[in-house]
């Protein structure tokens, strides 16, 4: 349902080109109101410029209020500002509960908002249905994580409470006892901050679910942080299962692994939703074996990961590639010899079929972060990157999972239903170029070659791998900038030869250099960014 307003400026749009000697409808954009989990690129710089792929407008909350790592967001001042905006000119809302609640995911991981202040500011969403009823409003509520956010206070004792998270909720005599020795060597007040955070975090997580059985949230996801088979956030999450059981609301509320990529899920249903479509997703794995395995810091098997994350951006799981329209490639036999080349050797199959194929390279270690090398450095000599409806490879199996399959459904929608003008198809391509090729930039050529020399850098240095203060971070962040302009020209200059041996009418092409930097002053994730520009053959 789109409001009235909405309608009329279509309509406008739609009268100005008759009047003109137009030859027939431009669709208005799609408006996006996104509340962002953190201020890191994946929680808005990856749906914004996703946004643009599917050509929607994503407007977020000024970026002072996002807060920064360990310094909260500036919850209350987000709320002011959902309050200020004109519901009406949005087609839906995509919210992150935690930064609502307490200033992002960092900020959720420890007591420092009560219970009922937090649920106080979650009431916003409330206003929000009474202000806009024909809104679509998604949410997005992380289900606490097992481990700590590391910092240098708890370095000493990081593992251990990381273990304890894992056994204390254990009943066997072996684990009671390596309970109570864990609980000796952690302070008391840091175990006693993280149970009220999980109790409180529950609470909120109860409330998410209410407010999609009063019909406030229309759909809602329930995100798992890095987690594990057993643990204590087992007990929490059973707890929910019951409540959206006994709330008859299984169809709208969702529990799954990940936390980081959830907003571009929620980004391609919404997308999906307004334009009905529903695309076909085939999903194919390196092996069976691979396919049932439970991947680092997650709870269930691969196989399910995917299903879930399929279900959660609205697309339909199909078993016949004929009938599918997206062809999706799960990688995770890295540690396979042999199999990076078979595997690629199918994925370029299909592609010079002419078929839609989006890729997940999967790290079934969970001692790297980035792309294999093997399989990376394949899918880009046989030039396959750019010809690619999507490519994800970074931290966890949730995390590419829920990068690459919203990247690929939202550029099946737009490139089968959406590019009918030439300005249009220009913008559009221009963002998919963009973000496969951040992918490449990121997830392979940063995290697999880049950080590995810059923590060589920064051991000789004398510098912590995990946290600096700004000075020591700007000097590790111009080391690296320097090495990424060098992968950066090498690479886009193949990249966009490879595109141009397509048969295509669009042309693209980067303008200018690649900009880098460490937003959170850590190597584990960067913010990068360049300028691409398209035009008519």
């Amino acid at each position: 349902m789109v409001t009235v307003r909405v309608w009329l400026v279509r309509w406008i749009g739609l009268f100005s080109l008759i009047v003109c000697g137009g030859i027939g409808p431009v669709a208005a954009k799609m408006k996006i109101l996104l509340v962002p989990l953190d201020d890191r690129p994946s929680s808005w710089q990856f749906p914004q410029k996703m946004g643009e792929i599917g050509d929607v407008d994503v407007v977020l909350p000024p970026r002072a209020l996002w807060g920064r790592f360990m310094e909260p967001g500036q919850s209350d001042r987000i709320v002011s500002w959902i309050r200020s905006q004109d519901l009406s000119t949005y087609d839906a809302a995509i919210v992150a509960v935690d930064m609502l609640a307490y200033g992002g995911l960092v900020g959720s991981r420890t007591y420092q908002v009560s219970s009922s202040a937090a649920l106080r500011r979650i009431r916003v969403l409330e206003e929000m249905r009474s202000k806009a009823p024909g809104l679509k409003i998604y949410a997005q509520n992380v289900i606490m994580r097992l481990a700590l956010t590391y910092d240098r206070e708890n370095a000493a004792y990081y593992s251990k409470f990381s273990e304890w998270a894992k056994i204390s909720a254990s009943t066997d005599a072996a684990s009671r006892q390596r309970t109570a020795e864990f609980e000796k060597e952690i302070p008391g007040h840091i175990l006693k901050n993280y149970l009220r955070a999980r109790k409180r975090n529950l609470q909120s997580n109860l409330a998410a679910i209410r407010l999609v059985k009063k019909g406030v949230v229309d759909f809602l996801i329930l995100s798992q942080d890095d987690a594990s088979p057993v643990g204590i956030h087992v007990a929490d999450r059973e707890k929910l299962k019951q409540a959206i059981k006994e709330l008859g609301v299984t169809s709208k509320v969702a529990i799954q692994p990940g936390a980081d990529e959830v907003s571009m899920l929620l980004l391609a249903r919404a997308l999906n939703t307004f334009h009905h479509q529903r695309t076909a997703v085939k999903a194919i794995y390196c092996s069976e074996e691979k396919a049932n395995t439970v991947m680092p810091y997650e709870d269930v098997p691969l196989r399910e990961t995917v299903s879930h994350h399929l279900a959660a951006a609205g697309a339909s799981e199909v078993q016949d590639e004929e009938e599918a329209d997206l062809l999706f490639f799960v990688f995770a036999s890295r540690d396979v010899a042999g199999r990076a080349e078979t595997f690629v050797e199918e994925i370029a199959r299909y592609v010079e079929q002419g078929k839609r194929v989006a890729v997940a390279d999967v790290d079934p270690i969970g001692n790297i972060q980035g792309g294999d090398e093997t399989f990376t450095s394949l899918l880009i000599r046989e030039g396959l990157m750019p010809r690619l409806s999507g490519y994800a490879s970074w931290n966890t199996a949730g995390n590419t999972i829920g990068t690459v399959l919203p990247q690929g459904l939202i550029f099946t929608l737009t490139d089968s239903r959406l590019m009918t003008d030439p300005a249009t198809s220009r913008k559009v391509m221009a963002a998919h170029r963009w973000f496969t090729l951040h992918r490449v930039m990121d997830d392979y050529y940063y995290h697999n070659l880049v950080r590995k020399k810059t923590q060589g850098y920064m051991k000789a240095e004398g510098l912590g791998s995990l946290i600096m203060d700004e000075e020591q971070a700007r000097g590790v962040e111009q080391y690296a900038r320097t090495l990424m302009h060098d992968f950066f020209d090498g690479f886009t200059e193949t990249f966009f030869r490879d595109v141009a041996t397509e048969k295509q009418q669009i042309h693209c092409k980067c303008i200018g250099d690649i900009r880098f930097s460490l937003p959170w002053n850590r190597t584990f994730e960067a913010e990068i960014d360049f300028d691409i520009e398209c035009a008519l053959n």
